[in-house]
């Protein structure tokens, strides 16, 4: 197995950006911090810096497709910041199926007993872990991605 280096997985929301990092062999993921989202330059402008100052070699977008598989409003938005962000990124930037990642985000803060507020500011840093982990965890196992 060839590693991937560190990777950048993001759960792109209207209102914040989760933004969570591997580590340096592309294994296993870890929430790093929500960005609140202001303008498109601002929004991609942090995140391309975020992703160099942490040596990202690859972005992983999570792309919220409807449980049937399909592309809702949504998921158009989350597009047009994805192409923006391809624009702006000297790396990689990949989509990857997030459906149900928030679910997951919100229960296992739960079952953790994090506080209710607490877990509103932690759910879509914990989703974009989800989101990386998913991609990672394919990746090794040779499947791919959503695109």
């Amino acid at each position: 197995m060839i590693p991937f280096g560190r990777v950048m997985g993001l759960d792109i929301g209207d209102r914040t950006v989760g933004v969570a990092v591997s580590d340096e062999t592309g294994a296993i993921a870890q929430g790093l911090c929500v960005i609140r989202r202001t303008t498109l330059p601002r929004d991609v402008g942090e995140l391309v810096g975020i992703a160099a100052a942490r040596g990202v070699e690859r972005i992983v977008a999570g792309l919220p497709r409807r449980l049937a598989g399909d592309l809702g409003p949504q998921a158009e938005k989350v597009l047009a910041f994805v192409g923006a962000l391809r624009e702006a990124a000297p790396i990689p930037v990949e989509l990857w199926d997030e459906r149900l990642t928030t679910r997951i985000a919100e229960r296992a803060l739960r079952d953790a007993n994090v506080a209710r507020g607490r877990r509103r500011a932690l759910v879509d840093q914990v989703a974009a872990s989800v989101i990386l982990q998913g991609f990672l965890d394919a990746r090794r196992a040779g499947r791919q991605g959503s695109e």
